[in-house]
């Protein structure tokens, strides 16, 4: 009962803080909602008994991922979103097929309830670390590797492209 009350109060913060996030003015304030949003998500991650991807959430979403964001609009100097005097009809075109994508996914989600495989009876077994940690060193090892690797030199990429922004 406790798990189910909790599912629901960081469900509903976590709608509010994106709606937040997107409504907005400041990048920077946009940024610190988006962090509380990731939190929330932890905290549902923390309801279905998957503390690890609960812990990886905050450490790599909520840390490193918006720590990188914040850097960026720090150093883009962002004050403000710049005001639009007029509707761009491509923008009209892009939100009416954002909105029609919206509703299929919605459709599709709502006749495929019944579709899902039912959740493991056993969430230790699935959600520990132990069990996460075999299979992404045995099974995905070679593909866990390349993401480092991938990893580096997109941030050698930057800190090279940002030395020449300031030379």
């Amino acid at each position: 009962m406790f798990a189910e009350k909790v599912f629901v109060v960081a469900s509903l913060v976590a709608v509010v803080s994106a709606l937040g996030m997107l409504i907005s003015r400041s990048p920077v304030r946009s940024a610190l909602w988006l962090i509380l949003t990731l939190f929330c998500v932890a905290g549902l991650y923390l309801t279905l008994s998957a503390e690890f991807i609960a812990v990886v959430q905050i450490l790599v979403y909520a840390g490193a991922i918006m720590v990188l964001f914040l850097f960026v609009i720090m150093l883009l100097n962002l004050g403000a979103l710049p005001n639009l005097e007029r509707v761009d009809f491509k923008k009209g075109v892009g939100f009416v097929l954002g909105v029609a994508i919206l509703a299929q996914l919605v459709f599709l989600g709502a006749t495929a309830v019944g579709d899902f495989p039912a959740a493991a009876s056993d969430p230790e077994a699935t959600g520990a670390a132990t069990a996460i940690a075999k299979e992404l060193f045995t099974r995905y090892a070679l593909p866990f590797e390349m993401i480092g690797i991938l990893l580096l030199v997109a941030t050698i990429g930057a800190v090279m492209l940002a030395k020449h922004r300031f030379e």
